[in-house]
Formats: C-alpha cells, structure tokens, sequence
C-alpha cells in the first residue's frame, strides 16, 4: 500500500469536509459530522454551514438556528464553534474544562475574582430565567445592575465562562447583535457521553471530517494534550485506520482510505469559495496542505488572527476574496496568488455559484 500524495490527500479532505459528495442535508446533518466547527465570526460559521447544504441558503442556515438544532458556544480552545445542541454538554465537560483552568490568569489580569465569576453566573441565569433571550448588551447590563464590572474584556470573559459552565450558550442573531440564552432551555435532552466514550466519539468525528490528518492536527484542533489525542485514536481500532503520508501516519476512516486506493479521489474535483474561519483552514494544524507555504500570509496577513475568505481548487487554497453587499448584488473583489495555471484561474470566478445561491443576490467579480 503506497503512501498517499499530496495531491490525494487535498483532494481527499474535500470529501471529508463535505464540499464534495456530501451526504448531509441538514445544519443539524453537517454540524454533527464535524463534531465542532469553528465559528467565532457569526457571519462566517453561517455561510460554512450554507454552502455545505445541497441547496445553499441563508434562511435554512438561519431557522437551524432559531430552532436550536445547532448553536455557538464556546466547547474547545476558548474559541467559538458551532456545534448540534445535545452535544453541548459533553464536549464541554471533555475540552472546554480544560479552558477553564487556562483562563485562571487571564481572570486575575482582568481583576476578577471567583466570586466574582460565580456571582455572574447567578445573575445571568436569573436574568434568562425572566427572559428567553437577551442581547449581549442586555447581559452586560444586568451583570452592571448587580455591581459587577464589565469594562474592558470583563464581560466578554464572563459571557464565555458562564457558558463553559454549561450555564447558558449563544442564542441567534437578532440583525447584527447576539444574543444569549439557557443552555437548558434551548437544548433539554443533551447526549450523555463520559470519560473515554466522548474522547471516542469526538476523535472519530474529527478524523472524519478532516481525514486525512496526523494526530497532531487532532490535538491542536480540539485543545486535548498529544497524549489525549492519541488515546482517542487508539480507542477508534477498527472505525479508523492509518495511511503514510510525508513521512508519518495519518488517520482516516476505512472507507475513505479504500476509496483513496482507487481511481475514484481523482473525480474530487471542486472550486468553491469560503469564508474566513472555516474548517477548509483552521481545522488543521499543519496547514502546508490547504494553503502552501506562501498562501498563509495572504490569509492571515500579519499573523494577526483574522482568517481571510479564501476560494479553493481541488483542497488547495488558489486566492483570497471579499465582499460588498449592495441593495441588487453583490460586488466580490478576489485576490488571485501569483503562479495560477490558466485553467485555475478559469474556475475562480465559477466558484462563487454556492455563495450566490446562499444569499439569493447575483455576484459580480471586481
């Protein structure tokens, strides 16, 4: 059995992330494939649902929401994802705990005490209990109501602990602000997975929508220790198996790998554009694959964290875009990387079709 090449194993991870022969039909279908799906631009962890639904919309992605088949919350890395709304429990429990005990310095800079901390989160289930959902502001002005402080990073800090307590969880957009709601109410009947089952569960579901990848991507993508990750791994024997590649395994499920020893990746062939944020990018943490050794910095210029819309051809990253919505279309202004074949070049602008159907507005290319 011969190691896999890059070109496999971009082409491969297209299927895997479900932009190609995706065999989910819902937000709720896509979300729990994923397990998590990182999402801490709203606009963006809309639109990486959207444009993996058989038929892009905005409105689909945006009832999900609104029906707590998925919800954002802070699960893993102190990062927000979306995730399906019975999960919430034990992904927390699993990986967003370890936030907890990473943010201890952070919470003494910001001048907060435990007390503090716990008192907040009294006052913001008091305040969801009275109403189902309230904006951000709104939180903060209850929290400022009981003579806790919220200035600076203060009340964004204590929105993200309260909901890695399991407390509450980030409810949908009301037009631009956001909204916070109970855990409990929106989502009543959690999953009940513990110990070794949800680190068994949430590997499988990793290497299944990111396959192939190393250990090393599981691991930075979830917040686990490496030793964590690799005994998520070893308890998946048989749902998981291993292929070489650049020098070192990487794991995937049997289908995917039996697939891959045929003639069938090379039919994995797609361009399409994404957000910023999405899974195409920061689900990994060797990204030479989707981005090269260049395209990072056209990403993310400056290291600074924000994660530019990118459009990919065949599981590589070929340039980078952005968007000015107007009242009857909407104007898209692309970045191409320099050493483009002709014939990538020719797909960029037929990569938008997914985007154009998801917000019903025609696109121009700037």
């Amino acid at each position: 059995m011969s190691a896999l090449t890059d070109e496999q194993v971009a082409r491969a991870r297209m299927r895997s992330l479900l932009l190609v022969e995706s065999p989910a039909s819902t937000c709720h279908d896509i979300a729990s494939w994923f397990g998590a799906m990182q999402a801490q631009d709203a606009g963006s962890g809309a639109f990486s649902l959207g444009v993996r639904l058989p038929e892009p919309s905005q409105s689909h992605v945006e009832s999900a929401f609104e029906r707590a088949d998925v919800i954002r919350t802070w699960p893993m890395r102190g990062t927000i994802h979306v995730i399906p709304a019975e999960d919430a429990r034990w992904m927390l429990e699993l990986t967003g705990s370890r936030s907890l005990a990473a943010y201890e310095g952070r919470r003494r800079q910001l001048g907060l005490d435990s007390a503090s901390a716990d008192r907040a989160v009294v006052v913001l289930s008091d305040a969801l209990t009275a109403s189902a959902r309230l904006t951000r502001s709104a939180c903060l002005q209850a929290l400022r109501d009981e003579g806790i402080p919220t200035d600076g990073q203060r009340g964004y800090h204590l929105l993200w602990f309260a909901a890695v307590q399991g407390v509450i969880c980030i409810g949908p957009q009301v037009g631009t602000q956001q909204t916070f709601t109970l855990l409990d109410r929106c989502a009543p009947d959690q999953v009940q997975l513990v110990g070794d089952d949800a680190l068994t569960e949430l590997a499988y579901r990793f290497f299944r929508s990111h396959g192939p990848a190393p250990v090393t991507d599981f691991a930075g993508w979830s917040g686990l220790t490496l030793t964590a990750a690799r005994r998520g791994v070893a308890l998946n024997e048989g749902r998981l198996v291993s292929r070489r590649h650049a020098d070192r395994d990487t794991w995937l499920t049997p289908d995917l790998a039996e697939r891959l020893d045929s003639a069938d990746w090379r039919q994995w062939s797609v361009a399409v554009a994404l957000p910023g944020f999405d899974e195409f990018v920061l689900g990994y943490k060797d990204r030479r694959i989707p981005v090269g050794d260049e395209g990072l910095e056209r990403i993310v210029p400056g290291g600074n964290g924000m994660f530019r819309s990118t459009v990919c051809v065949d599981g590589r990253a070929v340039a980078t875009w952005t968007r000015t919505v107007r009242r009857d279309r909407v104007d898209v202004a692309v970045e191409a990387f320099p050493g483009l074949s002709a014939a990538q070049q020719a797909r960029i602008a037929g990569s938008y079709e997914r985007y154009t159907r998801f917000v019903g507005l025609p696109v121009r290319l700037v």
